[in-house]
């Protein structure tokens, strides 16, 4: 299944507490795909993506702790092929997958 409004989103974060650090892991793990340590790819509607974000600035200390969202464009049009990666690469969920 896929939606016309399901954008893929590259989310990085800088957290400082070790157990604060494990869950937005874990949040982020819910949402999408791990491709680094503290990086991950995500597909999400704009009510999904509203919905993570709050998870996560739940989760958060504002003051010590960052994440930045880098919108990559429509789901449908970023596929693996635009991310190239030098040493162990890991393997994306295909636009055509959608979680509801």
């Amino acid at each position: 299944m896929t939606r016309a409004d399901v954008r893929r989103y590259l989310v990085a974060y800088d957290i400082a507490s070790d157990s604060r650090r494990e869950k937005v892991a874990k949040r982020l793990q819910a949402y999408g795909d791990r491709v680094q340590y503290s990086v991950f790819v995500v597909d999400a509607s704009p009510v999904r993506l509203q919905r993570l974000r709050v998870g996560l600035e739940e989760l958060i200390d504002p003051g010590q702790d960052s994440i930045i969202f880098c919108d990559l464009g429509l789901a449908a049009g970023v596929d693996g092929s635009r991310f190239n990666a030098l040493g162990r690469s890991r393997v994306l969920t295909g636009p055509d997958s959608f979680i509801v």
